[in-house]
Protein backbone atom coordinates (compact mmCIF):
# COMPACT_ATOMS: atom_id res chain seq x y z
CA UNK A 1 0.00 0.00 0.00
CA UNK A 2 1.25 3.52 -0.79
CA UNK A 3 2.01 5.71 2.22
CA UNK A 4 -0.61 8.32 3.05
CA UNK A 5 0.57 11.86 2.22
CA UNK A 6 2.10 14.22 4.78
CA UNK A 7 0.88 17.77 5.34
CA UNK A 8 3.27 20.66 6.02
CA UNK A 9 1.76 24.02 6.96
CA UNK A 10 3.93 27.13 6.48
CA UNK A 11 2.90 29.60 9.19
CA UNK A 12 4.05 32.90 10.68
CA UNK A 13 3.46 35.05 13.73
CA UNK A 14 2.73 38.13 11.62
CA UNK A 15 1.82 38.95 8.03
CA UNK A 16 4.50 39.60 5.36
CA UNK A 17 7.05 37.36 7.07
CA UNK A 18 7.99 35.51 3.87
CA UNK A 19 5.62 32.51 3.74
CA UNK A 20 5.05 32.61 -0.03
CA UNK A 21 8.78 33.01 -0.66
CA UNK A 22 9.49 30.06 1.63
CA UNK A 23 6.93 27.95 -0.23
CA UNK A 24 8.55 28.78 -3.58
CA UNK A 25 12.05 27.94 -2.36
CA UNK A 26 10.96 24.87 -0.43
CA UNK A 27 8.99 23.42 -3.34
CA UNK A 28 12.08 23.63 -5.52
CA UNK A 29 14.23 21.83 -2.91
CA UNK A 30 11.60 19.12 -2.36
CA UNK A 31 11.18 18.63 -6.09
CA UNK A 32 14.94 18.07 -6.37
CA UNK A 33 14.45 15.22 -3.89
CA UNK A 34 12.03 13.57 -6.35
CA UNK A 35 8.92 14.24 -4.26
CA UNK A 36 5.43 14.75 -5.71
CA UNK A 37 4.06 17.92 -4.11
CA UNK A 38 0.63 19.55 -3.92
CA UNK A 39 0.30 23.24 -2.96
CA UNK A 40 -2.64 25.07 -1.43
CA UNK A 41 -3.76 28.03 0.66
CA UNK A 42 -6.95 27.14 2.59
CA UNK A 43 -7.68 30.72 3.67
CA UNK A 44 -7.40 33.29 0.87
CA UNK A 45 -6.22 36.80 1.70
CA UNK A 46 -5.19 38.36 -1.64
CA UNK A 47 -8.17 37.91 -3.92
CA UNK A 48 -8.90 39.53 -7.27
CA UNK A 49 -11.76 39.11 -9.69
CA UNK A 50 -11.03 37.04 -12.79
CA UNK A 51 -13.67 35.93 -15.30
CA UNK A 52 -16.41 36.67 -12.79
CA UNK A 53 -14.95 34.53 -10.00
CA UNK A 54 -12.57 35.29 -7.14
CA UNK A 55 -8.98 34.13 -7.61
CA UNK A 56 -6.35 33.91 -4.86
CA UNK A 57 -3.45 35.91 -6.29
CA UNK A 58 -0.72 34.11 -4.31
CA UNK A 59 -2.07 30.70 -5.33
CA UNK A 60 -2.34 31.79 -8.95
CA UNK A 61 1.22 33.17 -9.01
CA UNK A 62 2.79 30.22 -7.17
CA UNK A 63 0.92 27.63 -9.25
CA UNK A 64 2.10 29.39 -12.43
CA UNK A 65 5.69 29.81 -11.16
CA UNK A 66 5.89 26.14 -10.22
CA UNK A 67 4.06 25.01 -13.35
CA UNK A 68 1.65 22.96 -11.21
CA UNK A 69 -1.05 20.87 -12.89
CA UNK A 70 -4.62 21.49 -11.67
CA UNK A 71 -4.70 18.27 -9.66
CA UNK A 72 -1.71 19.52 -7.63
CA UNK A 73 -3.38 22.77 -6.52
CA UNK A 74 -5.63 22.37 -3.48
CA UNK A 75 -8.77 24.56 -3.36
CA UNK A 76 -8.98 27.80 -1.37
CA UNK A 77 -11.99 27.41 0.93
CA UNK A 78 -12.71 31.01 1.77
CA UNK A 79 -11.72 34.61 1.09
CA UNK A 80 -10.92 36.52 4.26
CA UNK A 81 -12.31 40.04 3.80
CA UNK A 82 -14.89 42.49 5.17
CA UNK A 83 -17.75 40.96 3.15
CA UNK A 84 -17.20 37.36 4.28
CA UNK A 85 -16.61 38.44 7.88
CA UNK A 86 -19.84 40.43 7.88
CA UNK A 87 -21.76 37.38 6.62
CA UNK A 88 -20.21 35.20 9.30
CA UNK A 89 -20.89 37.69 12.10
CA UNK A 90 -24.51 38.17 11.00
CA UNK A 91 -25.15 34.44 10.88
CA UNK A 92 -25.60 34.34 7.08
CA UNK A 93 -22.59 32.04 6.74
CA UNK A 94 -22.99 28.96 8.95
CA UNK A 95 -20.61 26.71 6.98
CA UNK A 96 -18.68 24.16 9.03
CA UNK A 97 -15.24 24.96 7.59
CA UNK A 98 -13.49 22.26 9.61
CA UNK A 99 -15.66 19.72 7.84
CA UNK A 100 -15.07 21.40 4.45
CA UNK A 101 -11.33 21.33 5.10
CA UNK A 102 -11.36 17.65 5.99
CA UNK A 103 -13.51 16.75 2.97
CA UNK A 104 -11.52 18.72 0.40
CA UNK A 105 -7.99 18.21 1.72
CA UNK A 106 -8.00 14.72 3.17
CA UNK A 107 -9.77 13.03 0.29
CA UNK A 108 -7.96 14.47 -2.73
CA UNK A 109 -5.16 12.81 -4.66
CA UNK A 110 -2.12 14.74 -3.47
CA UNK A 111 1.18 12.88 -4.02
CA UNK A 112 3.78 12.57 -1.23
CA UNK A 113 3.49 15.94 0.48
CA UNK A 114 0.92 18.74 0.68
CA UNK A 115 2.60 22.12 1.16
CA UNK A 116 0.09 24.60 2.59
CA UNK A 117 0.42 28.32 3.15
CA UNK A 118 -1.16 29.44 6.41
CA UNK A 119 -2.87 32.73 7.27
CA UNK A 120 -1.04 35.92 8.32
CA UNK A 121 -0.60 34.94 11.97
CA UNK A 122 -1.71 32.30 14.46
CA UNK A 123 -5.10 33.94 15.12
CA UNK A 124 -6.27 34.91 11.62
CA UNK A 125 -9.14 32.70 10.44
CA UNK A 126 -10.38 31.88 13.97
CA UNK A 127 -13.85 33.19 13.11
CA UNK A 128 -14.21 30.30 10.65
CA UNK A 129 -12.24 27.70 12.67
CA UNK A 130 -9.48 28.05 10.07
CA UNK A 131 -6.68 29.55 12.20
CA UNK A 132 -3.28 27.94 11.75
CA UNK A 133 -3.51 25.71 14.88
CA UNK A 134 -7.07 24.66 13.90
CA UNK A 135 -6.10 23.77 10.31
CA UNK A 136 -3.07 21.83 11.57
CA UNK A 137 -5.27 19.84 13.94
CA UNK A 138 -7.92 18.91 11.35
CA UNK A 139 -5.49 17.63 8.72
CA UNK A 140 -2.80 16.47 11.19
CA UNK A 141 -0.20 18.83 9.69
CA UNK A 142 3.31 19.61 10.85
CA UNK A 143 4.08 23.35 11.05
CA UNK A 144 7.14 25.21 9.75
CA UNK A 145 7.19 28.70 11.23
CA UNK A 146 8.66 31.66 9.30
CA UNK A 147 9.52 34.89 11.13
CA UNK A 148 10.95 38.09 9.68
CA UNK A 149 13.84 39.34 11.79
CA UNK A 150 13.18 42.74 13.36
CA UNK A 151 15.11 42.53 16.62
CA UNK A 152 15.93 39.95 19.27
CA UNK A 153 12.35 40.47 20.47
CA UNK A 154 11.25 38.44 17.40
CA UNK A 155 12.29 35.33 19.37
CA UNK A 156 9.53 35.81 21.97
CA UNK A 157 6.82 35.29 19.35
CA UNK A 158 8.51 32.01 18.33
CA UNK A 159 8.47 30.76 21.94
CA UNK A 160 4.82 31.74 22.25
CA UNK A 161 4.02 29.85 19.01
CA UNK A 162 5.82 26.78 20.42
CA UNK A 163 3.57 26.89 23.49
CA UNK A 164 0.47 26.95 21.27
CA UNK A 165 1.56 24.45 18.63
CA UNK A 166 3.51 21.98 20.78
CA UNK A 167 4.97 19.05 18.86
CA UNK A 168 3.31 20.17 15.62
CA UNK A 169 5.97 22.88 15.33
CA UNK A 170 8.75 20.91 13.64
CA UNK A 171 10.95 23.74 12.45
CA UNK A 172 11.70 27.43 12.29
CA UNK A 173 13.06 29.76 9.59
CA UNK A 174 14.33 33.24 10.40
CA UNK A 175 14.01 35.48 7.37
CA UNK A 176 15.57 38.81 6.37
CA UNK A 177 18.53 38.68 8.79
CA UNK A 178 21.01 41.60 8.40
CA UNK A 179 24.59 40.45 7.73
CA UNK A 180 25.84 41.98 10.99
CA UNK A 181 23.32 39.93 13.01
CA UNK A 182 24.08 36.53 11.46
CA UNK A 183 26.90 35.65 13.86
CA UNK A 184 24.94 36.42 17.05
CA UNK A 185 22.09 34.32 15.74
CA UNK A 186 24.35 31.35 15.00
CA UNK A 187 26.23 31.47 18.29
CA UNK A 188 23.47 32.47 20.71
CA UNK A 189 19.92 32.25 19.41
CA UNK A 190 20.14 29.05 17.36
CA UNK A 191 21.46 26.98 20.33
CA UNK A 192 18.84 28.56 22.62
CA UNK A 193 15.93 27.67 20.31
CA UNK A 194 17.27 24.16 19.76
CA UNK A 195 17.32 23.69 23.56
CA UNK A 196 13.66 24.73 23.62
CA UNK A 197 12.86 21.94 21.15
CA UNK A 198 12.55 24.26 18.13
CA UNK A 199 14.73 23.00 15.23
CA UNK A 200 16.26 25.95 13.34
CA UNK A 201 16.15 24.88 9.69
CA UNK A 202 17.12 28.11 8.02
CA UNK A 203 18.57 31.58 8.58
CA UNK A 204 17.94 33.54 5.39
CA UNK A 205 20.09 36.66 4.95
CA UNK A 206 18.58 40.02 4.06
CA UNK A 207 18.30 40.56 0.32
CA UNK A 208 17.79 44.00 -1.21
CA UNK A 209 16.20 42.34 -4.22
CA UNK A 210 13.59 40.46 -2.14
CA UNK A 211 12.76 43.65 -0.25
CA UNK A 212 12.34 45.58 -3.51
CA UNK A 213 9.08 46.50 -5.24
CA UNK A 214 8.42 46.88 -8.94
CA UNK A 215 7.61 50.26 -10.46
CA UNK A 216 4.36 48.65 -11.62
CA UNK A 217 3.39 47.95 -7.99
CA UNK A 218 4.11 51.58 -7.07
CA UNK A 219 1.92 52.75 -9.97
CA UNK A 220 -0.86 50.52 -8.63
CA UNK A 221 -0.53 51.61 -4.98
CA UNK A 222 -0.24 55.33 -5.80
CA UNK A 223 -2.88 55.28 -8.56
CA UNK A 224 -0.24 57.12 -10.58
CA UNK A 225 -0.25 58.32 -14.16
CA UNK A 226 2.74 57.03 -16.16
CA UNK A 227 4.17 59.94 -18.14
CA UNK A 228 6.86 57.98 -19.97
CA UNK A 229 8.46 54.53 -20.38
CA UNK A 230 5.37 52.49 -19.50
CA UNK A 231 7.36 49.59 -21.02
CA UNK A 232 9.83 49.70 -18.10
CA UNK A 233 7.48 49.15 -15.16
CA UNK A 234 9.20 45.86 -14.31
CA UNK A 235 12.23 47.77 -12.98
CA UNK A 236 12.78 46.93 -9.30
CA UNK A 237 13.03 49.69 -6.69
CA UNK A 238 15.19 48.94 -3.64
CA UNK A 239 15.08 52.28 -1.81
CA UNK A 240 13.17 55.52 -1.53
CA UNK A 241 14.69 59.00 -1.74
CA UNK A 242 12.92 62.31 -1.15
CA UNK A 243 14.09 65.24 -3.24
CA UNK A 244 13.26 68.11 -0.90
CA UNK A 245 16.72 69.62 -0.34
CA UNK A 246 18.88 71.91 -2.47
CA UNK A 247 20.35 70.39 -5.60
CA UNK A 248 23.95 70.06 -4.32
CA UNK A 249 22.83 68.16 -1.22
CA UNK A 250 20.48 66.08 -3.40
CA UNK A 251 23.30 64.98 -5.74
CA UNK A 252 25.45 63.77 -2.78
CA UNK A 253 22.43 62.02 -1.26
CA UNK A 254 21.40 60.33 -4.51
CA UNK A 255 24.93 59.08 -5.24
CA UNK A 256 24.97 57.08 -2.00
CA UNK A 257 21.85 55.14 -2.95
CA UNK A 258 21.04 52.57 -5.62
CA UNK A 259 17.95 51.49 -7.57
CA UNK A 260 15.82 54.16 -5.95
CA UNK A 261 12.46 55.78 -6.46
CA UNK A 262 12.79 59.55 -6.09
CA UNK A 263 9.77 61.49 -4.82
CA UNK A 264 9.90 65.20 -5.57
CA UNK A 265 7.65 68.07 -6.58
CA UNK A 266 6.67 68.44 -10.21
CA UNK A 267 8.20 71.93 -10.08
CA UNK A 268 11.63 70.78 -8.76
CA UNK A 269 13.23 70.48 -12.19
CA UNK A 270 16.86 70.63 -10.96
CA UNK A 271 16.17 67.74 -8.52
CA UNK A 272 14.54 65.73 -11.32
CA UNK A 273 17.63 66.29 -13.47
CA UNK A 274 19.97 65.17 -10.68
CA UNK A 275 17.89 62.04 -10.03
CA UNK A 276 17.91 60.99 -13.68
CA UNK A 277 21.73 61.03 -13.73
CA UNK A 278 22.04 58.69 -10.70
CA UNK A 279 20.81 55.18 -9.85
CA UNK A 280 17.10 55.96 -10.22
CA UNK A 281 14.49 53.40 -11.27
CA UNK A 282 11.59 55.86 -11.37
CA UNK A 283 10.72 59.48 -10.67
CA UNK A 284 7.51 60.14 -8.73
CA UNK A 285 6.30 63.72 -9.21
CA UNK A 286 3.80 65.18 -6.74
CA UNK A 287 1.36 68.03 -7.17
CA UNK A 288 0.29 67.02 -10.68
CA UNK A 289 2.67 69.49 -12.31
CA UNK A 290 3.99 68.16 -15.64
CA UNK A 291 7.79 68.15 -16.06
CA UNK A 292 9.34 70.14 -18.93
CA UNK A 293 9.86 68.31 -22.21
CA UNK A 294 13.65 68.06 -21.81
CA UNK A 295 13.15 66.04 -18.57
CA UNK A 296 10.73 63.69 -20.34
CA UNK A 297 13.11 63.33 -23.28
CA UNK A 298 16.06 62.52 -20.99
CA UNK A 299 13.97 59.98 -19.07
CA UNK A 300 12.98 58.37 -22.38
CA UNK A 301 16.66 58.08 -23.37
CA UNK A 302 17.65 56.58 -20.00
CA UNK A 303 14.56 54.31 -19.91
CA UNK A 304 13.42 55.66 -16.54
CA UNK A 305 9.63 55.83 -15.97
CA UNK A 306 8.20 59.09 -14.64
CA UNK A 307 5.03 58.84 -12.56
CA UNK A 308 2.69 61.69 -11.70
CA UNK A 309 0.51 61.52 -8.57
CA UNK A 310 -2.34 63.65 -7.33
CA UNK A 311 -0.95 63.54 -3.78
CA UNK A 312 1.31 65.62 -1.55
CA UNK A 313 4.86 64.43 -0.85
CA UNK A 314 4.18 63.20 2.71
CA UNK A 315 1.23 61.04 1.66
CA UNK A 316 3.17 59.69 -1.31
CA UNK A 317 6.11 58.72 0.89
CA UNK A 318 3.80 57.04 3.43
CA UNK A 319 2.21 54.92 0.68
CA UNK A 320 5.57 53.93 -0.81
CA UNK A 321 6.93 53.07 2.67
CA UNK A 322 3.90 50.90 3.35
CA UNK A 323 4.39 49.15 0.00
CA UNK A 324 7.99 48.29 0.95
CA UNK A 325 6.68 46.90 4.24
CA UNK A 326 4.24 44.59 2.44
CA UNK A 327 6.52 43.24 -0.25
CA UNK A 328 5.29 40.18 -2.10
CA UNK A 329 7.31 37.81 -4.21
CA UNK A 330 5.32 38.20 -7.45
CA UNK A 331 8.23 38.72 -9.85
CA UNK A 332 10.18 35.93 -11.62
CA UNK A 333 13.54 37.51 -10.65
CA UNK A 334 12.55 37.17 -6.97
CA UNK A 335 11.58 33.52 -7.46
CA UNK A 336 15.09 32.82 -8.76
CA UNK A 337 16.60 34.72 -5.82
CA UNK A 338 14.60 32.87 -3.13
CA UNK A 339 15.46 29.51 -4.69
CA UNK A 340 19.14 30.37 -4.48
CA UNK A 341 18.86 31.61 -0.87
CA UNK A 342 16.95 28.51 0.25
CA UNK A 343 19.44 26.19 -1.51
CA UNK A 344 22.30 27.82 0.39
CA UNK A 345 20.69 28.46 3.79
CA UNK A 346 17.94 25.87 4.40
CA UNK A 347 18.54 22.35 5.76
CA UNK A 348 16.29 20.28 3.48
CA UNK A 349 17.69 16.93 4.67
CA UNK A 350 16.81 17.72 8.26
CA UNK A 351 13.29 18.72 7.25
CA UNK A 352 12.81 15.39 5.43
CA UNK A 353 13.98 13.54 8.56
CA UNK A 354 11.59 15.53 10.76
CA UNK A 355 8.72 14.73 8.37
CA UNK A 356 9.83 11.10 8.16
CA UNK A 357 9.98 11.46 4.40
CA UNK A 358 12.59 9.77 2.25
CA UNK A 359 13.62 11.10 -1.17
CA UNK A 360 13.30 7.53 -2.38
CA UNK A 361 9.63 7.52 -1.40
CA UNK A 362 8.81 9.31 -4.63
CA UNK A 363 10.95 7.19 -6.87
CA UNK A 364 9.51 4.14 -8.69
Amino acid sequence: MPKSPKYLLIGSTEAYSGKSATVLGLYHLLQQQGLDITYGKPLGTCLSESSGSAVEEDVQFIAASLNLPENRVAPTLLALNEVTMQKRLCGEDTTDYRQSLAQKYLQMSVGNLVLLEGPGNLEEGSLYNLSLPQVAEVIDAAVLLVTRYQSLLSIESVLSAKQRLGKRLIGFVLNDVPAEQTQIFDTTIRPFLEQQGIPVLGILPRSDLLRSVSVRELVHQLNAEVLCRSDRLDLMVESLAIGAMNVNAAVKYFRKRRNMAVVTGGDRVEIQQAALETSTQCLILTGQLPPPSFILNRAEELEIPILSVDLDTLTTVEIVDKTFGQVRVHEPIKVHCIRQLMSEHFDIKRLLNLLDLSPAAALP
